[in-house]
């Protein structure tokens, strides 16, 4: 809600927050209000059988969930899947940077697997702007690739950025709970 009114959504109609933090979140604002969905569900898109290779279990119970290679953690779990390697989501986003073969591997599978599930929520959802918190919004040029791959997926085709790197930092759901506090009064 927050990054929707004051930060990197701001001035959008329909915007999906999206976290890539340790795991994969998200949650949806359109027309400036939370949708919330039966049970408060809404807009978690990173649980849900999608991932068939490498499908590992999920904390959530099923298999191949996207949460299980999203996030940071997901990042060190498909180096260990595809490449046999152990490394830190940080040094695979550092030889992504440096141009290393095994790290551009592993992030050219991880921007297929998350841009394609992506794609499918702007299209469903008609979202204009992608805010993206959590440790690997961090990583400026990581979504900046994700955006471009996204946007190379998504019927409306368009040369403005759609995801990027939220604005509002931690402070950001102190101050969307505010907002929401605000609306109840």
């Amino acid at each position: 809600l927050a990054e929707a009114r004051r930060g990197a959504g701001r001035g959008h109609g329909s915007v999906f927050g999206m976290i890539l933090g340790t795991g994969v979140g998200g949650g949806l604002v359109l027309a400036g209000h939370v949708v919330t969905g039966a049970g408060g569900y809404a807009g978690e898109w990173g649980h849900g059988p999608v991932v068939q290779h490498p499908a590992l279990a999920c904390g959530c119970g099923q298999v191949g969930c996207l949460d299980t290679v999203g996030g940071a953690r997901g990042l060190e779990r498909l180096a260990l899947a595809l490449e046999a390697r152990v490394m830190t989501s940080e040094a695979i986003v550092q030889g992504w940077r440096d141009g290393e073969v095994v790290a551009g591997r592993v992030v050219a599978e991880w921007l297929a697997l998350i841009a394609g599930q992506l794609a499918m929520l702007v299209n469903v959802l008609g979202v204009t702007a992608v805010p993206v918190g959590g440790g690997l919004a961090n990583a400026v040029e990581l979504i900046a690739a994700l955006d471009a791959a996204v946007r190379a997926r998504i019927l409306r085709k368009t040369t403005a950025a759609l995801v990027v790197p939220a604005v509002l930092g931690p402070d950001a759901g102190l101050i969307g709970a505010a907002e929401a506090a605000h609306d109840q009064a």
